[in-house]
């Protein structure tokens, strides 16, 4: 492993996707430390970003108080709040004014179980085994502790310390096997379908979650005769 730089991370999201696979995420919140092996990533692009508009971004309208950290050089992490609950976490890439992230849907929790098993117990009830601590990534961002708006534009390439908590990105030396692709999970319309197949995981991996179609997505794929690549 090797801490990640800029340059790392500086290519369209779609392209530093599944070079995140493996990849460490280590993160020390109020002094306690967790580190999650990356198991399974989503790429979202904002407007104007590459060539295909992506109608499931955050940012594909344009800036706005809520995504701006989209905006901003890579390697910040975009935390922000889904359904009012959960906060998800996301490594912002691209060139700087560029608006880019990859979602940390899943991972294994590698160091600091007890801590994150703790913190799930005191968010959301009981853990049923220990592929679920960071399974989903609402999970995921309450296993490594990283909170919305607090944390949000954290920066995990020089590992500042941010309102109590630090986040360093690790990349791997080489890619794991057995990478597979597919639409990404729970999407409106036809940004979770076959058309975006921008969702990476690794092949097998317990830590991985169940794909299941968002609305209006199952009704989108079929009037392209698509299905997903894997339902896992």
């Amino acid at each position: 492993m090797r801490p990640a730089t800029r340059a790392d991370l500086a290519d369209l999201p779609v392209e530093v996707a599944p070079r995140l696979l493996g990849a460490l995420l280590e993160t020390e919140v109020g002094g306690e430390r967790v580190v999650a092996r990356l198991t399974e990533v989503e790429a979202y692009h904002g407007r104007g970003t590459g060539d295909q508009p992506d109608p499931g971004s955050h940012a594909r309208m344009g800036p706005t108080a809520r995504n701006a950290t989209m905006w901003g050089e890579p390697g910040h992490l975009y935390v922000y709040l889904s359904h009012g609950i959960h906060s998800c976490v996301n490594v912002v890439c691209g060139p700087d004014g560029v608006a880019g992230g990859v979602l940390l849907r899943g991972g294994e929790i590698v160091e600091g179980a007890d801590i994150a098993e703790r913190r799930r117990l005191e968010r959301r009830g009981a853990v049923r085994a220990a592929r679920d601590l960071a399974r989903g990534p609402g999970r995921f961002g309450d296993a490594v502790g990283l909170r919305h708006p607090i944390h949000d534009g954290i920066d995990a390439v020089t590992g500042e310390m941010r309102a109590g908590a630090r986040a360093r990105l690790l990349l791997p030396d080489a890619p794991p096997p057995g990478v597979a692709i597919g639409p990404r999970v729970g999407v409106a319309g036809i940004a979770g379908t076959d058309a975006f197949p921008w969702r990476f995981w690794i092949e097998g991996d317990a830590t991985v979650s169940s794909f299941r179609w968002g609305r209006g997505a199952a009704e989108a794929a079929a009037r392209q005769g698509d299905t997903p690549s894997v339902l896992d």
